[in-house]
């Protein structure tokens, strides 16, 4: 169970099982970089930042705007109550995919600060330790076979809990050292009712797979995706 923290014009959700230090702090870079717990980071529409908190590796990631609005308002959005914020909606939605038994980063906090009509938005979640996504390694190399059934296995448990991910690529698949697989990434996902829309997510998936053997040639063939389907088909 979360708690609730505000303060003035700011909103912090937190587990405070995960989250040792003041959550009024861990979302400020310099916290971490004065006191040598920055190990890493990742570039993408913004910088994630990896750090060593006291009791995991988390991911700190400041929410940015995409495509042609992203170059205007770079990370404002319109505020229209604090349980519609992404961060909070992510922080939620994670929360559940955990306590359904899905392979995701557990969320350690989240963070909303409003001003006036907009707000801003962070989050800090747990880091999947020593991972790469599909792409990494399918430019390396081939799969195996069994690897694509517990792929479609975890996306199977996804939608089994509900959830709509609505941006479901072979860069928001992980696997790691020990061939568990992991789904990341659940900004602006969210759970909806009945079925038809799960096809959906699945031709995104088959179109990412598509687009990287053109862009990278990742090593991937189309009777694979047969077997990640039958993982996926065998969650009940």
């Amino acid at each position: 169970m979360y708690k609730k923290l505000s303060i003035n014009n700011e909103t912090i959700w937190y587990d405070p099982v995960l989250l040792v230090e003041d959550p009024a702090d861990v979302f400020e870079h310099n916290f971490w970089k004065v006191n040598n717990n920055i190990i890493g980071k990742a570039q993408g529409r913004g910088t994630t930042w990896f750090i060593q908190t006291r009791s995991v590796q988390a991911a700190l990631r400041h929410y940015r705007r995409g495509g042609l609005v992203g170059k205007l308002i770079e990370d404002s959005y319109w505020f229209s109550g604090w349980e519609k914020t992404r961060s909070y909606q992510e922080y939620v939605l994670l929360t559940s995919l955990n306590k359904a038994g899905v392979h995701v980063p557990k969320p350690l906090a989240a963070r909303a600060i409003r001003k006036g009509l907009i707000y801003k938005a962070d989050l800090l979640t747990e880091k999947i330790p020593n991972a790469q996504d599909l792409v990494s390694i399918l430019t390396e190399g081939s799969l195996a076979t069994s690897m694509y059934h517990k792929i479609g296995r975890e996306i199977g448990k996804m939608h089994h809990a509900q959830v709509n991910h609505t941006d479901l690529n072979i860069h928001n698949i992980l696997i790691d050292d020990n061939d568990k697989v992991w789904l990341i990434d659940f900004d602006k996902c969210f759970q909806q009712t009945g079925d038809s829309w799960k096809q959906g997510n699945l031709d995104r998936l088959k179109r990412s797979f598509e687009k990287e053997v053109a862009r990278h040639q990742i090593h991937w063939h189309d009777a694979e995706l047969k077997v990640l389907l039958e993982g996926y088909q065998s969650v009940t």
